[in-house]
């Protein structure tokens, strides 16, 4: 890992130390220096933990945390139960931290799409139905209107952007509806606003 490679770095530091090379020595002891090394340290126990993506003990905190009050309110009165039946009834933890985890938990997280209908025409065009969460940030397309048959189609997508990264939206789609709005006879402007 990460420590074995600075391990090996202070080796090679060391013998140019010795022979006295421009600014070796400061970067060796900034290599050797403790916070550096328990901070690489942290680094790989994180990445490890990473890699096992272990799963959440609960699927309701939320619930669970409600349980806890009720059942304190069955212990003998004490300065920690107080201050713990306080901490569990507060706003923040309940609504923030404790949804936020159960949101999480349960994966909860994606937008639903509507289920498809039944009674699509076989002769009829392919069509995708996807689904992007903007979060405050540009869509990364430029529409237009075709100059043939009208439809509003994606001119361009721009390379970084929202929609290449997530690689479901092309140059040359046409759009049928967005965000539940069917787009057909609108402007390209009124298209954008929507979007």
């Amino acid at each position: 890992g990460v420590s074995h490679v600075l391990t090996l770095a202070l080796q090679e530091l060391s013998l140019l130390c010795k022979r006295d090379v421009n600014g070796v020595g400061m970067l060796y002891e900034l290599l050797r220096s403790h916070w550096l090394q328990a901070l690489l340290k942290i680094y790989e126990c994180l990445q490890q933990y990473l890699g096992k993506r272990p799963p959440p003990v609960t699927l309701q905190a939320r619930a669970l945390s409600c349980e806890v009050v009720e059942l304190l309110h069955e212990a003998p009165p004490s300065g920690e139960v107080k201050e713990l039946r306080r901490l569990l009834r507060s706003p923040h933890f309940k609504a923030a931290l404790l949804s936020a985890h159960d949101t999480v938990a349960q994966k909860d997280f994606e937008p639903t799409l509507p289920p498809l209908p039944d009674n699509i025409p076989e002769n009829e065009e392919a069509m995708r139905i996807i689904c992007l969460v903007k979060n405050n940030q540009p869509l990364g397309a430029t529409i237009k209107r075709h100059e043939i048959t009208g439809d509003i189609t994606v001119a361009r997508v721009i390379h970084g952007g929202l929609a290449d990264r997530s690689g479901l939206l092309y140059a040359g789609d046409k759009l049928v509806e967005v965000n539940g709005v069917p787009v057909e006879g609108l402007e390209p402007e009124q298209v954008i606003n929507i979007l």
